[in-house]
């Protein structure tokens, strides 16, 4: 937290003459200042400058990529995203680092691949005793020595908040301890017990179910019939007030719309009476939770623009994987539009993701990108929007690359592929795999049985033609590197299950 000296109050202070006031004052400001020349020199910026952006980047938990109407939409109403994409760049072809969330959130905080840094799956994972593959012995928290974006924000000046969902281990492995000033409702949990105060507090089928609710300060601040999505826009909304004259990073992590399904009465009703025949996103409550997150898009997008920051603030927006279409015998939330299934899933429904960058005077307004990018590059290019230099050990083994270039329409990011390592079971059912795309050819190769399949996306973006066998040079030549890929990251490999039944996982949960 910055110290600003109030001269008001050092002049009520009757009994100390004026000069040695000033001097108090003025050394006051010396040391300040020299803090942050300390750290403009470090990081090579001066963290006071007005011309330094405020990052606020949010997350949304499993929105899928058809679930907007700027991409594709007609069912859901998301006017506020939709001007957000009109205001900036949206891209068509960006991906989450993992099927499910927490990796996802590994990645974006890191801007390492989560093959890399052994967290690939989410927190805790399902147990499948019996199945042909154990998983490896992956790590369930964000190793502290990574170093974070607020870490490398908050050393080059930024005040930094995490307003939500964590997911990525207990204590004491929570935002605080990563870089975070303010954390606000992010513990281990996954999602709430509830979407409406108490949030599924004292209720404990409801915390065994979801692990657990939001942690304490939302619960205890509560009122009835309050709604977490509201209630972590009013918290973001207070951080962005409190450090309007400073650079901010709001990390504003939704747990909306991942289950429960729980929305506003009035507008399940709005939907309900949308409903048609043969509608393929047609679940009124998922729709009112969309636009409830929706809604607090605007709010922030309206709080910077009143507060006069919105032309120094960059947004981006984005999910942590694809859409829930259902598994496991459950039925699901939405459809994610032409692409294969959805989350859990090894599948363009379980990977992509919305993307939209908002650069005020950089990022052409209206403008789209269809050049593959990952969440591993949110990293890379939030540090050099900012000019913070970060850590330049944790530097040296990123994965993502700088989409700055994209940004601008100046050039692609220097990269040769994006890959995926999944080494899990889930109740999709989903086997353990390994995935890479290449230009326009994903191929995908499980670890049960070393099956592939080779789809060109540009022709098919549904995988439904499995090429594997007809460009068996090109299916080669991208398992290779796949191979190489996954040794050079140091990713850890499902084993062989003495425990194994001979029969499929169970995946009935």
């Amino acid at each position: 937290m910055t110290f600003r000296p109030s001269a008001a109050r050092l002049a009520s202070n009757r009994d100390l003459p004026r000069q040695l006031l000033h001097q108090i004052t003025t050394l006051t400001l010396t040391i300040v200042t020299l803090g942050l020349s300390i750290s403009s020199e470090k990081y090579g910026f001066c963290a006071t400058s007005r011309s330094v952006p405020n990052i606020v980047l949010i997350l949304a938990d499993d929105l899928g990529w058809w679930d907007l109407g700027c991409y594709g939409s007609v069912f859901h109403e998301t006017p506020h995203l939709d001007r957000l994409a009109g205001q900036g760049m949206r891209f068509t072809d960006a991906y989450a680092a993992c099927n499910c969330c927490s990796p996802t959130r590994a990645s974006i905080l890191t801007g390492k691949y989560p093959a890399r840094l052994h967290v690939t799956d989410w927190i805790p994972g399902t147990n499948f005793p019996t199945a042909k593959l154990r998983p490896p012995a992956w790590l369930q928290h964000l190793p502290p020595e990574e170093v974070t974006l607020a870490e490398a924000l908050q050393a080059a000046g930024y005040a930094t908040a995490a307003v939500g969902k964590w997911h990525l281990g207990r204590e004491p492995f929570l935002p605080q301890s990563q870089g975070f000033d303010v954390n606000v409702a992010g513990n281990h949990s996954g999602a709430p017990g509830s979407y409406f105060w108490p949030y599924g507090h004292g209720d404990p089928a409801r915390a065994n179910r979801y692990h657990g609710g939001p942690v304490p300060d939302v619960y205890a601040g509560g009122r009835p019939g309050e709604y977490l999505t509201d209630r972590l826009t009013d918290e973001a909304l207070k951080f962005i007030e409190a450090n309007r004259e400073r650079p901010f990073f709001l990390y504003l992590a939704h747990y909306a719309v991942h289950t429960p399904l729980e929305a506003k009465k009035e507008l399940i009703e709005k939907y309900k009476a949308r409903v048609r025949p043969g509608q393929r996103q047609n679940n009124p409550t998922y729709a009112a939770m969309v636009e409830s997150l929706d809604q607090s898009v605007g709010r922030v997008l309206a709080r910077l623009e009143a507060l006069g920051i919105a032309g120094r603030t960059i947004v981006v927006f984005t999910s942590d994987n694809g859409g829930y279409v259902g598994y496991g015998g459950n039925s699901g939330a939405t459809w994610n539009g032409p692409l294969r299934l959805g989350k859990g899933s090894c599948y363009e429904g379980g990977h992509r993701v919305p993307l939209v960058i908002r650069w005020p005077s950089v990022a052409p307004a209206g403008s789209v990108c269809r050049e593959p990018v990952v969440s591993v590059d949110l990293y890379p290019t939030i540090l050099a929007l900012t000019g913070a230099r970060g850590d330049a050990k944790h530097n040296a083994a990123v994965d993502g690359a700088d989409i700055t270039p994209l940004l601008r329409q100046t050039g692609k990011p220097a990269r040769d592929a994006i890959y995926w390592h999944y080494p899990h079971y889930n109740v999709l059912p989903q086997t353990p795999y390994g995935a890479i795309r290449q230009g326009d050819y994903k191929l995908i190769e499980y670890d049960e049985d070393q099956r592939i399949e080779l789809y060109n996306l540009k022709d098919d973006l549904g995988e439904t033609t499995d090429l594997a066998g007809k460009t068996p040079q090109l299916a080669g030549a991208l398992r290779a590197r796949l191979a190489t890929w996954r040794q050079s990251v140091g990713a850890q490999m499902a084993q062989p299950n003495p425990n194994y039944d001979g029969h499929p996982a169970d995946r009935d949960l």
